[in-house]
């Protein structure tokens, strides 16, 4: 039976939520009356976004965490448990890119991109999941387009999305019965600063072009979406028209898919 959850007093936690996407969910569940823990590597960053919260009336609680450290997300999720008595809702936010052909990207990208886009997600939802069994809680984990279709020149950036996939889907067949639900987001090309820090193949920050398909979405809008798939306890939810269109073409046809992708991809660097 679906059910509709409301947030009104109750606890979330938000990694990678010092800005962009992250900063606009916690405001967005803020706003509809729940307590909000934001997390991110950042400290100075976070602290100032928790301000912002604080100063609209918010409960919030700022807490400095490197989700690919598993050590310092127990800590952290430790904290958030004394602070607010237990979790309610997840959201798997924290995560980086990087630009660069197979070829050329070192193993420790893809290590450094998989420790935070999946391990990072991993290591939460361990460290919340008794909380979150308890209270019937919620897990939203943001994956990408690039987690059910090929990106070109993003190999390690896709991997750790398409793995998200695996674990996410896989966890909430576990679930079933719990009453916790899981929520796997796909929002499309954003307006956050995570195409401005990607990592180039030798790890520094990339100064390959970032190519986008259609105008990138608002941070507020895309929470507001999500906080609506929420609300209504969905199980998927691909946030726009290429999107979606994006997903029919790769499952009818990969083939078509790729060099459709191949050719859009040529166009974008000959501008």
């Amino acid at each position: 039976m679906r059910i509709r959850r409301d947030f009104a007093g109750r606890s979330v936690v938000v990694t990678g939520a010092a800005g962009g996407m992250g900063l606009a969910f916690a405001r967005r569940f803020g706003r509809a009356g729940a307590r909000v823990a934001l997390l991110d590597v950042r400290a100075e960053a976070v602290e100032a976004a928790a301000g912002q919260l604080a100063a609209a009336g918010m409960d919030v609680l700022p807490l400095a965490c490197d989700v690919s450290d598993p050590g310092s997300v127990v800590t952290a999720m430790d904290r958030v448990l004394e602070h607010f008595g237990g979790v309610d809702v997840l959201i798997n936010n924290a995560g980086i890119s990087a630009r660069a052909a197979f070829g050329e990207t070192r193993l420790s990208v893809f290590h450094r991109v998989m420790g935070v886009n999946f391990f990072g997600a991993l290591y939460a939802t361990k460290a919340a999941l008794g909380s979150l069994k308890r209270r019937r809680g919620l897990i939203i984990t943001i994956s990408s387009l690039a987690g059910f279709s090929p990106l070109l020149g993003r190999t390690a950036y896709a991997a750790s999305k398409h793995a998200l996939h695996g674990l996410f889907d896989s966890l909430r067949s576990e679930l079933r019965g719990t009453v916790v639900g899981v929520l796997v987001v796909c929002p499309g090309f954003t307006a956050t600063a995570i195409g401005a820090s990607a990592l180039d193949g030798d790890g520094s920050i990339t100064r390959h072009p970032q190519i986008t398909v259609g105008r990138p979405a608002s941070p507020h809008a895309v929470a507001e979406q999500v906080f609506q798939a929420a609300r209504k306890n969905k199980r998927f939810l691909v946030l726009t028209p290429v999107g979606r269109l994006t997903r029919l073409v790769n499952k009818l046809s990969p083939r078509l898919y790729e060099c459709l992708m191949a050719r859009s991809v040529r166009a974008e660097l000959e501008r």
